[in-house]
């Protein structure tokens, strides 16, 4: 362990002004709160999400009711006691843990995940806009993440399968979870118009988010859709690819009004995913022209360090 040597480097640092604990940072204020305490300086935690909620209520892996799940949900809510400001990613998100945690409001701040905009970037003249005037291959539809129950990719599967008369093709990159469940739903259904990848190097998902004529964000019918805004969707938006996803109190953090390129559909409904891609396809000049820079000066990583210097300053 390599608690001690940190707490000890720890307790000899000069005078700052704050600790700041990142993602996955459960253990370390429990072990960080008494020294700091003792120093008088103040813990920001970027939590990112609840480890209650991701494991106990959105993936389902304990029940509510199992003492693990009980020990979990403790765990938290001793670590949203101690630190004295918690960082999340959307407001929508920092009520949940305002109500599940009895957090004051007050102590929740919200700055989104943001995009790392040196690997996700436009491109002008996109061999995609040239094939859309062209129409010179199928419509390409692309989702990648983790199969986990937030993403709703079933529902992506039955609307490729509501598509299958339309030139539509779909690609879906990722494992996980839920990955056999659904491969076996796409048999079942005997749709052939989707491709499975397991896995695409990091570097190279710009260069599939170019060569699709619309990406995919979210669709599950879980409490943590409506709640969180995903790294894909801001890497989506960063390479300025058009984005389709649920229309999500958190989302609409982001994109408040109308945005031409961006479409939004009600979470867990195939029919409302096939629709608006069908359409898209049958007129993929709608796409074309699609400028989301107003949107990527919010989501780089210099807009999101500037926010979260601002919330420094403000406690």
């Amino acid at each position: 362990m390599s608690y001690p040597a940190l707490v000890w480097r720890y307790l000899r640092l000069p005078k700052h002004d704050y600790v700041v604990l990142g993602y996955m940072g459960h253990l370390d204020i429990l072990v960080l709160w008494p020294f700091a305490k003792t120093r008088g300086i103040p813990i920001v935690w970027d939590a990112f999400l609840s480890l209650y909620n991701t494991v106990v209520e959105d993936r389902e892996l304990l029940a509510r009711y199992n003492p693990l799940a009980l020990l979990l949900f403790c765990w938290e809510w001793l670590a949203c006691r101690l630190a004295d400001s918690i960082t999340l990613d959307t407001q929508a998100h920092g009520k949940y843990f305002s109500q599940k945690f009895r957090v004051p409001e007050s102590k929740i701040k919200r700055v989104f995940v943001g995009a790392e905009t040196d690997l996700f970037y436009p491109v002008q003249n996109k061999i995609r806009d040239r094939e859309i005037k062209t129409n010179v291959r199928p419509f390409t539809v692309l989702f990648y993440g983790q199969y986990i129950p937030l993403h709703g990719i079933k529902y992506i599967v039955q609307a490729a399968k509501l598509t299958e008369k339309d030139n539509i093709r779909w690609i879906l990159i990722g494992q996980g979870q839920e990955k056999q469940t659904i491969v076996s739903l796409a048999q079942s259904m005997d749709v052939e118009s989707i491709t499975f990848i397991d896995w695409v190097p990091y570097k190279e998902l710009l260069s599939y988010l170019h060569q699709a004529d619309l990406c995919l964000g979210v669709f599950g019918d879980t409490d943590k859709t409506k709640r969180v805004i995903p790294n894909k969707v801001f890497q989506i938006i960063a390479a300025g690819s058009p984005l389709l996803t649920g229309d999500t109190p958190a989302i609409k953090e982001l994109i408040p009004d109308e945005c031409h390129g961006i479409g939004l559909v009600p979470v867990a409904s195939a029919e409302s995913i096939a629709k608006s891609v069908v359409s898209l396809a049958r007129n993929p000049s709608q796409l074309l022209g699609v400028d989301f820079s107003g949107i990527i000066k919010q989501i780089s990583p210099k807009a999101i360090g500037r926010n979260f210097v601002e919330h420094l300053n403000g406690m």
